[in-house]
């Protein structure tokens, strides 16, 4: 049996194992990109290694899982997986993202010390290599806050279902009481928590580093059941909520080397422009002025079709943008390393 082969057994055998409601022969077959005859051969290998593998009727299909998980010899992380969590880590903490950050330090240490002692030395001196040589790249923006505290008592109203109550200085009343139902919440540039003022059923964004005073109340609350937080966040462009619109942008042949591997929107559609080359891109999405400010970073190598609306707003910002830095310093002042020079 090829190397390939026994490693891609053995995934399948990991997925199985962690499994709480078992694997149907269909979810192996995505899993690992195989035919379903390929599929039931690699079931039937990892049955004879592993014969706690149950099956559970679940008509009209079956599911298999391998119950109390893999030994320890199978579970050994591999240096890759160790490095690629520490960069991570280092990411969260180095962008001030503390709960998220110090929770994965914690899985790292805990995985760590479930290692068998030969194996963990072995590794923890590649890691550390690794870690020397990988960086994610610091990023110019915001850089949100996260107060473990604030995001403990979000989490727990999230898996209780209860309502929560906090001060908001945010908004269009600064400072008021907000009394909302938690329908999740979003990390990015900003975190927010997405849920709807008492007695309503629209989710708003509500930034974390403007909640204050957060209590779990008594009362139950949840959101819709056919409330999607991934189609939520994939209405909008950025995080100010307006009214979505019909977007149409020409990326220009000029700018198709940077678009082979960018994404605009996740409901972006791409077709060859029929005459001047390039493609053109259409999504719906609402946060035109943050779109606009992104667009600006693309100079002339795309142009904004539809909404005129978008256009305007664009043209407005760097009009704005360009008379107040054609302007003299309004307050001018001497740089320190040029005192005395």
């Amino acid at each position: 049996m090829r190397y390939d082969k026994a490693k891609q057994i053995l995934e399948l055998a990991r997925a199985l194992a962690s499994s709480a409601e078992g694997m149907t022969l269909d979810d192996m077959c995505r899993l690992t990109g195989e035919k379903r005859r390929t599929v039931e051969r690699m079931r039937d290998t990892i049955r004879e290694v592993f014969p706690q593998m149950e099956e559970i009727p679940d008509h009209p299909s079956k599911r298999f899982r391998i119950p109390k998980g893999l030994d320890g010899f199978f579970q050994d992380p591999t240096t890759e997986e160790l490095s690629d969590l520490g960069v991570v880590i280092a990411d969260l903490r180095e962008s001030k993202a503390t709960a998220r950050g110090e929770s994965l330090a914690s899985l790292d240490r805990k995985v760590r010390a479930a290692m068998r002692q030969g194996r963990r030395l072995v590794t923890e001196t590649d890691v550390e290599a690794l870690l020397r040589a990988e960086l994610i790249a610091v990023q110019a923006g915001p850089r949100p806050t996260e107060d473990p505290a604030v995001l403990s008592a979000l989490r727990k109203a999230l898996l209780q279902m209860k309502m929560l109550r906090f001060t908001y200085y945010g908004g269009s009343k600064p400072g008021a009481t907000r009394d909302v139902v938690p329908f999740g919440i979003i990390f990015g540039r900003m975190n927010y928590l997405i849920a709807a003022d008492r007695g309503t059923s629209k989710p708003k964004n509500w930034r974390l580093d403007r909640i204050a005073d957060l209590q779990c109340l008594d009362e139950t609350g949840s959101s819709p059941p056919d409330f999607n937080l991934q189609e939520f966040a994939n209405t909008s462009f950025g995080y100010f909520e307006t009214k979505p619109e019909d977007v149409v942008l020409h990326v220009l042949p000029s700018g198709m080397e940077d678009f082979k591997n960018y994404r605009f929107h996740s409901s972006q559609t791409v077709e060859d422009h029929p005459s001047s080359g390039g493609v053109i891109v259409q999504f719906r999405a609402s946060g035109m002025l943050e779109l606009a400010w992104h667009l600006f970073c693309w100079g002339g190598k795309i142009e904004i079709v539809e909404p005129v609306s978008l256009r305007e707003q664009l043209t407005t910002e760097l009009r704005v943008a360009l008379a107040h830095h054609e302007e003299p310093l309004r307050f001018p002042y001497e740089l320190p390393h040029k005192k005395g020079s």
